[in-house]
Formats: structure tokens, C-alpha cells, sequence
């Protein structure tokens, strides 16, 4: 059974991810009840339908809750906390987070939901505010697989890619696996660029020849003007991306997995914010990279697509 248009939602956690996702749900002719700490930031929702809250408690008779929040202390505050979804008179019927949180706080939510009878999905994305705009989100997914089919085809108005991985956390695993990826890739692209920049050739050169070849990608081309103009506008930041790697390398060393390669990029990481480079967008591991390099670089300020224009609006 799939979730149909009378299937009440409700959704927490209005930020950057949160409000693009929920948008798309709204905007594919859904009613949502939508909670953010900060209401004014949710405001502009009410443009879609929504209607906007001022307590999670307002959201206890939904059918389905998503939350969107930045850690597991959050987590953990909007469920069963107090004021939590989880903790009214009513529940639920089912909660789907979609937050990188560990797995310890996303046990204590379990054993929560499981003792109110409530459906717990887990469900990471991968992408950032203008991905989900550009209709290229991607998601996994774990828990109950009767829950998973039955909220697939909402899960499908945010993202182009859901993929079920199997029951528990397996999924907040995966999401791991993959930002930790996204570490690595990152600082390599930081050290080829800054060899070949050093040897004389510029960095819009090398990198669109990159992402010509058989190793370009969606990720190197998207990030591809960032580098090339030292545009660091925050989409993800070193901060974040070492909670994952710890998260990651964590889990790793539970299952005996040596991880050599992905160990050196949390270090690069590491050091870019021992620098001082919390707020910004981690791209900033290329300005890490041309300073040990001994080098200085400088915007070539060009214009230059990152392959999610086209797809934006559709």
C-alpha cells in the first residue's frame, strides 16, 4: 500500500535541506504541517500550503512525521524529549528521519517508536538545498519494509533516487559510507588540482578536461565552479563532514574494516579546521592544499556551469 493524497504529513526541521524537501512534497499538492524551532524561517512555506506550527505536539496526529535536523542531540530532542513527537498522548503512525545522526541516538528513537507502536524509517539523503531543487536527490533507506512501500512514492516527490537497504540503521550506514567517499574524492580533487596548477596548468583547464573523461562525475562537475573561482558559499561544511568521518570511522573500526585511504582525508579535514575553517563550504580543503603546496591561488572568475541549471524548476 502506498501513502495517497489524503495521508496526513507533518515535518520538522526547516533549514537549508529541510525546506527545499518539504517543498516538493507541498508543491506536488500535499498538505503538511511543518515545524522549525526558528518559525519565521518557515514562513515562506505557507506560499506551498503549508501550514506552519508553533509545537512538535501539533504534529502528534499525523500520519506520517519526517524530521530533517542537524544532529543527534536534535534528534533526540524532537522525539523523545520533551515537547517530543514521540512522548504526546498520541503518536504517529509512523516517523521517517532523514537527519545523519549516529546510531545510538537512532536506537533510543526506536525502542521509543516500537513501544508506541509507531513505524521508524530511517532515510538519509545525499545533496544539498539546490540538488533537491534540481530534482537530483538521492536517498536510502532502512527499516520495515511494509513501511518503506507505503511511503515510497512520497520519499520519490524529493528525490530521483530512493534505494531500500534493509531493516535497523542500515541505511545511516550507507549515508556514511558515502559522505566519507565525498571526504576522499574532495581532497583528492584538491591535490591534482594544485599539482597541475603548480606545474603551469589552469585550474578551469584541468578541470573541465576532468570532467570530460571517464572520471568526471555529477559531484566534480557541480563542484567544479567552486574551485575554479574559490566560490566557498557554505552547502556542507568541514564541521559536518568531520561528524560523518567520525561517525564513519567509528562503525568501521566496530567491524574490523581498515580504511587507510579514508583515514588521511579525516586528518585533511581535521587540519582545515584546526585553520580555523568551520563556517564554510569544505571545498575549502583546496586552499588547505595550494597552502602546503606553498602556493596562493586566485579566482579566475569564470562563468562556469555546474550541471544542475538545466534540471532546475523541473
Amino acid at each position: 500500500m502506498s501513502a495517497g493524497s489524503d495521508v496526513t504529513i507533518g515535518w520538522i526541521g526547516a533549514g537549508r535541506m529541510g525546506f527545499a524537501m518539504v517543498s516538493r512534497i507541498l508543491k506536488a499538492g500535499h498538505t503538511v504541517k511543518v515545524y522549525n524551532r526558528t518559525k519565521a524561517k518557515a514562513e515562506p512555506l505557507k506560499e506551498y500550503g503549508a501550514v506552519i506550527v508553533d509545537n512538535i505536539s501539533e504534529l502528534a496526529d499525523c500520519d506520517i512525521v519526517f524530521s530533517m535536523v542537524s544532529s543527534s542531540p536534535d534528534l533526540l530532542q524532537i522525539t523523545i524529549g520533551e515537547g517530543g513527537v514521540l512522548v504526546q498522548e498520541k503518536a504517529p503512525r509512523m516517523f521517517v528521519d532523514c537527519s545523519t545522526v549516529d546510531d545510538t541516538a537512532s536506537q533510543k528513537v526506536r525502542e521509543t517508536a516500537l513501544s508506541r507502536g509507531v513505524k521508524y524509517l530511517v532515510a538519509p539523503v545525499s545533496g544539498n538545498g539546490k540538488v533537491v531543487k534540481a530534482g537530483m536527490l538521492t536517498q536510502v533507506v532502512s527499516g520495515p519494509r511494509d513501511a518503506f512501500d507505503e511511503v515510497e512514492e512520497i520519499l520519490k516527490l524529493m528525490s530521483r533516487g530512493v534505494t531500500y537497504v534493509g531493516e535497523g540503521d542500515l541505511a545511516r550506514l550507507v549515508k556514511l559510507a558515502h559522505n566519507i567517499f565525498l571526504g576522499v574524492v574532495t581532497q583528492s580533487m584538491a591535490e591534482i588540482t594544485v599539482f597541475t596548477e603548480k606545474a603551469g596548468v589552469p585550474r578551469s583547464a584541468f578541470l573541465a578536461f576532468l570532467n570530460d573523461s571517464v572520471m568526471g562525475s555529477v559531484f566534480t562537475r557541480y563542484k567544479t565552479p567552486a574551485f575554479v573561482n574559490l566560490d566557498m558559499t557554505t552547502t556542507f561544511t568541514p564541521i559536518l563532514l568531520r561528524k560523518d568521518f567520525d561517525l564513519g570511522l567509528a562503525a568501521a573500526r566496530k567491524l574490523e574494516v581498515p580504511m587507510p585511504v579514508a583515514s588521511s582525508a579525516h586528518q585533511a579535514v581535521q587540519q582545515a579546521i584546526g585553520h580555523g575553517n568551520t563556517d564554510m563550504d569544505f571545498a575549502v580543503l583546496l586552499l588547505e592544499q595550494a597552502k602546503a603546496s606553498g602556493m596562493e591561488l586566485v579566482s579566475e572568475n569564470k562563468a562556469i556551469a555546474d550541471g544542475l541549471e538545466s534540471k532546475e524548476g523541473k
